[in-house]
């Protein structure tokens, strides 16, 4: 370039190797506190060298109601949650996938929860609507989220300067045709908010389950500890290479995971195992 400065972002795509973080939490129902906490990780990534940075599933708020995230939701294109990670991904040079947030969907009942998507200039690029909406009656658990959320109905892909990425959130994991729909991306990005009931049981399995089916990355952002709603996320972030190898992972608590991407290493395997090209069933 004239001026001898090169983005971040450029770098990766040059070099096929580079960093990318998953980012742990146990958001509470305080806005300012939480994004205080994610400024902080997403520095803290950032100086580790990450390019790519994940947040979990609504990092802005764990509310001590269901209904308190309608209260903060925001319309799309405006708000300080979204004002936020614009500014933390251009102040940062990253490419921020933001984890999920309450935006208007509509109703004055329901929030869309969504995954948004911002380069290392701070633009929006893309955004996801979570499409399967978790619900569970398990001893004294009880979560349906269709009561306060609405169901998106898009598939979302995008290219990068990291190859085409995949977004889905928390649920989306039990569901392996919505990424097999995604056509061969390179990077599946899944914010959560696995509870540690389920997520003790399954979350490791189907994280390295997506991995080794698509022969991709995924880098599985979490929410992970005891809430203030007396709420218990099962946390494990992680970052799972497409052999289905975890590279990194955070068992509990606040704090980031990192590792190394490598191109060249994601297409010699799947030169190797073509599974993606002997698919028979390309249209169920």
């Amino acid at each position: 370039m004239p001026d001898g400065k090169t983005t971040p972002a450029i770098i990766a795509a040059d070099s096929n190797v580079f960093k990318v973080a998953a980012i742990q939490m146990a958001s509470g129902p305080n806005v300012a506190g939480n994004l205080s906490e994610a400024r902080r990780l997403i520095a803290r990534a950032a100086e580790q060298g990450a390019k790519l940075v994940v947040l979990p599933e609504f990092f802005a708020i764990m509310g001590m109601t269901d209904q308190d995230k309608l209260g903060v939701c925001e319309s799309a294109g405006s708000g300080p949650i979204q004002d936020f990670l614009s500014e933390a991904a251009r102040t940062h040079g990253v490419w921020l996938i933001g984890g999920s947030i309450p935006r208007t969907s509509g109703s004055a009942d329901k929030v869309f929860n969504t995954c948004m998507v911002f380069d290392d200039q701070g633009m929006e690029v893309a955004h996801y609507d979570k499409i399967h909406l978790f619900s569970l009656s398990l001893g004294n658990e009880h979560y349906d989220e269709a009561q306060t959320i609405a169901s998106g109905d898009k598939i979302v892909v995008f290219d990068s300067p990291f190859g085409r990425i995949g977004l889905g959130i928390c649920y989306d994991l039990r569901f392996p045709e919505l990424f097999r729909a995604m056509k061969n991306v390179d990077i599946i990005a899944l914010p959560a908010a696995f509870t540690e009931t389920t997520g003790k049981m399954h979350w490791e399995t189907l994280i390295r389950a997506r991995a080794i089916e698509n022969l991709a990355y995924v880098i599985a952002s979490a929410q992970g500890g005891y809430h203030v709603n007396g709420r218990e996320t099962h946390g494990n972030s992680m970052i799972v290479d497409p052999w289905g190898r975890v590279l990194d992972r955070l068992p509990r608590g606040s704090g980031v995971v990192i590792a190394e991407v490598s191109r060249p290493y994601q297409a010699s395997l799947r030169s190797s195992l073509p599974a993606l090209h002997h698919r028979t069933m390309h249209n169920c």
